[in-house]
């Protein structure tokens, strides 16, 4: 077992980048298969390419499924989340804010998108920062918002390449 106390990331990561292209630091692949029911969504098995993740994926209850295991708008609530956290917590560290007790929800809705008739995510995030005045705690989600990459995924897209492979 590592003894080593679990530390938060450098400052040194709200430093700008100045490069012409996009740099990457850390690079997953996670893998979903179908399953009992051949439907990732319904059954899958999700699993990482470093061993770390691996969950059965279920469909929520509320979507006609079993509702025992994880599903994709978890996922994604989570990652959301954390990042935003993350992000938040480096940004009251350079301002010398205590956050230790800070807390983000987010909130994943899945449903029926009135634009093209498919579906679509809504994203709600919910922070909270006890003993942080109101104003400066505004201020440091504005801030947040600006630097969270799943953030800024939500509000302008993200770059998606999609293929088919042997």
């Amino acid at each position: 077992m590592d003894s080593e106390r679990l530390q938060p990331p450098p400052l040194t990561l709200l430093d700008r980048y100045r490069g012409q292209g996009f740099l990457a630091l850390y690079t997953t692949t996670v893998t979903v298969s179908g399953g009992e029911a051949a439907h990732g969504r319904a059954s899958g098995v999700a699993r990482s390419d470093d061993g770390n993740l691996i969950l059965e994926l279920r469909l929520p209850a509320a979507m006609g499924g079993p509702g025992s295991g994880t599903n994709p708008e978890q996922l994604f609530a989570a990652g959301y989340a954390a990042c935003f956290h993350g992000a938040l917590s480096l940004l009251a560290q350079r301002a010398q804010v205590d956050t230790t007790r800070a807390t983000v929800a987010v909130e994943v809705s899945f449903g029926r998108d009135p634009v093209d008739g498919g579906y679509a995510l809504i994203a709600e995030i919910r922070v909270r920062m006890p003993g942080v005045e109101r104003r400066q705690a505004e201020e440091l989600v504005r801030n947040t918002e600006r630097l969270c990459p799943y953030a800024k995924m939500a509000r302008g897209g993200i770059h998606s390449i999609v293929s088919v492979i042997d």
